[in-house]
């Protein structure tokens, strides 16, 4: 593999880690190896630090298909924890607020997931880095405001409920750039008459890239070394 030419590196990114941090853990090994100070390398979509999966690394000419990359399908499995909403959606901060969950059936479930598959209007998370006029939402959202962002037209290609035990749900999202499964989890704890909030997410899949196939971050120096090897 030529690294300085150009490579795509597929990185199982690991919970609380952000996506820079593994950009930074990855060209830091790369610019040791090659003696290059300042190594080319980005990713194609960032996760959240409470997320984990799939995490595309581009390094030389590969970062031009960056773009290219970001606009394939995807795939998520979540878990959503119903009756209660988070001010980010996610467990990154405490719950806000409670309601009833216990008229919500599997039945129920899974006729409301239909609801969001296909073309939609989809309201991003204030805690996200979307931008407002210049600012990063997230820093809007820290610095005390409560606005809402415009709705933004995305692609859900499909929603499959994988295992029901209230108050938790877990469903796999298979989807278009730009999807925010947060606020999917929102939407879905709304029109079930409650709330919801995740408490764990995973990308399994960007295009032909696979979670499985995924180098672990911790194993990345001696990957490298392999891959190098004559």
């Amino acid at each position: 593999m030529d690294f300085v030419a150009g490579e795509i590196i597929p990185i199982n990114k690991p919970y609380t880690w952000t996506s820079f941090q593994i950009v930074s853990r990855v060209r830091y090994h790369l610019s040791r190896k090659y003696g290059i100070k300042r190594f080319k390398v980005g990713h194609a979509g960032t996760l959240d630090p409470l997320a984990t999966g799939v995490l595309l690394l581009c390094t030389g000419k590969a970062t031009k298909r960056i773009e290219e990359l970001q606009s394939q399908t995807k795939e998520y499995e979540a878990e959503l924890m119903l009756g209660a909403t988070t001010p980010s959606f996610d467990m990154e901060h405490p719950v806000n607020a409670t309601y009833p969950y216990e008229h919500i059936t599997r039945e129920m479930t899974e006729e409301v997931l239909k609801q969001f598959v296909g073309n939609i209007a989809q309201r991003p998370p204030l805690f996200s880095a979307c931008k407002v006029d210049g600012k990063r939402a997230y820093d809007l959202a820290r610095g005390g405001s409560d606005m809402e962002l415009e709705p933004k037209q995305i692609r859900i290609d499909a929603i499959e409920l994988l295992s029901f035990e209230l108050p938790k749900i877990r469903i796999r999202v298979t989807c278009g750039k730009g999807t925010y499964i947060r606020s999917l989890a929102r939407d879905i704890g709304e029109a079930l008459g409650s709330g919801a909030y995740l408490t764990d997410l995973a990308r399994t899949r960007i295009g032909e890239y696979r979670l499985e196939k995924c180098i672990n971050i911790e194993s990345f120096p001696e990957w490298l070394e392999k891959q190098l090897q004559p």
